[in-house]
């Protein structure tokens, strides 16, 4: 099994400063990993680095082209794979706690997480919303749930 406990999944990703914004959260709550898959901008990147304040030269990253056979190699590794995503099986995330090695997975800024992928997932949680509006930024998202991943690690 691998030596990181804790990563992060970055499929296809529009914007480089939401990128960089993960990067710095990660980096907060001692991510170990990052994986960029897709279309997502890989360091050095302009408004990666302009966000991250640096975390990306710290961070560990690796880009993969297809997120499936990323997440396929993580699980024979014995990582969890979770879904941040609205679904109709997804959980409330602050009702659930994490299982440790975890590979938190989170959606494009428009789609959100291809259905193909979220099958290929262990479970989907999901941030419970109170407004008109059904979903926060996807580095917002991810703050907040990789925040709470942190505080259960201990």
């Amino acid at each position: 099994m691998s030596k990181e406990k804790f990563v992060l999944i970055l499929p296809s990703i529009r914007s480089g400063h939401n990128v960089g914004a993960m990067f710095r959260t990660g980096d907060a709550v001692g991510v170990d990993k990052i994986y960029l898959t897709g279309y997502t901008a890989v360091p050095p990147h302009r408004q990666i680095d302009k966000v991250s304040l640096g975390a990306e030269k710290w961070i560990p990253f690796e880009y993969c082209q297809q997120t499936g056979r990323l997440i396929k190699k993580l699980k024979k590794q014995g990582y969890s794979v979770v879904a941040l995503e609205q679904t109709k099986n997804s959980v409330n995330i602050f009702k659930w706690k994490p299982d440790f090695p975890i590979a938190l997975i989170v959606g494009n800024e428009v789609r959100g997480i291809d259905g193909r992928i979220i099958k290929l997932c262990d479970q989907s949680v999901h941030i419970p919303m109170q407004g008109r509006k059904e979903s926060l930024n996807v580095s917002i998202a991810a703050g907040v749930a990789l925040y709470h991943i942190y505080s259960n690690a201990k």
